[in-house]
């Protein structure tokens, strides 16, 4: 298993990060905040999961372990390929992901594509055993909830909203994160 690269990043390509290590440069799938670490610094260390599947080795690269964490929770539910978690875990930060599971929010997940209602149901069931005890899981109508919310309202998907509010300061309230949000995509 390869659990985490350190080298130079020399690439950003549509399929990933192409990271040099030692000569040697490996294609890694990451998250947005994995290329975010990545970009503009001469070295960088990303959290890796090695998928190994008949036909291919495939690195995926985050930007922390909280995102790996969450990535290898996803892989358990049945229905859940790399792709797909890679996806749900560049959504949103895995602290939001958390507090949506324990919530059973599971419209989260239907608004991701490649997730249907079902899907979304197990993750959902799934996963809200093994992450009970790790998260400080928001009361509905938490600050979070309401900034999402409020995005929807104005014509944004809950994905979409989500991965809008990934790039505001968490400890702000609801209505400037949703200004921050509205004024970073414009």
């Amino acid at each position: 298993m390869i659990a985490s690269l350190r080298g130079k990043p020399v690439a950003w390509t549509p399929e990933g990060l192409v990271l040099d290590v030692g000569g040697v440069g490996y294609l890694v799938h990451a998250t947005p905040r994995a290329f975010a670490r990545a970009d503009g610094v001469p070295e960088v260390t990303l959290p890796t999961y090695l998928a190994v599947r008949e036909d291919a080795l495939q690195l995926y690269g985050f930007a922390d372990a909280d995102e790996r964490e969450l990535f290898v929770h996803l892989l358990a539910v049945n229905g859940i390929g790399p792709k797909v978690a890679l996806t749900i875990v560049s959504g949103s930060r895995p602290a939001d992901l958390r507090k949506a599971i324990l919530l059973e929010d599971t419209k989260r997940f239907e608004a991701i594509p490649g997730i249907g209602k079902k899907t979304a149901q197990r993750v959902v069931l799934e996963l809200k055993e093994k992450l009970g005890g790790a998260s400080d899981a928001a009361a509905p109508g938490s600050p979070d909830l309401v900034a999402r919310d409020a995005l929807v309202e104005l014509g944004y998907t809950p994905f979409d909203a989500e991965r809008a509010l990934a790039t505001t300061d968490p400890d702000m309230p609801p209505e400037e994160r949703v200004r921050q949000a509205l004024r970073h995509a414009a």
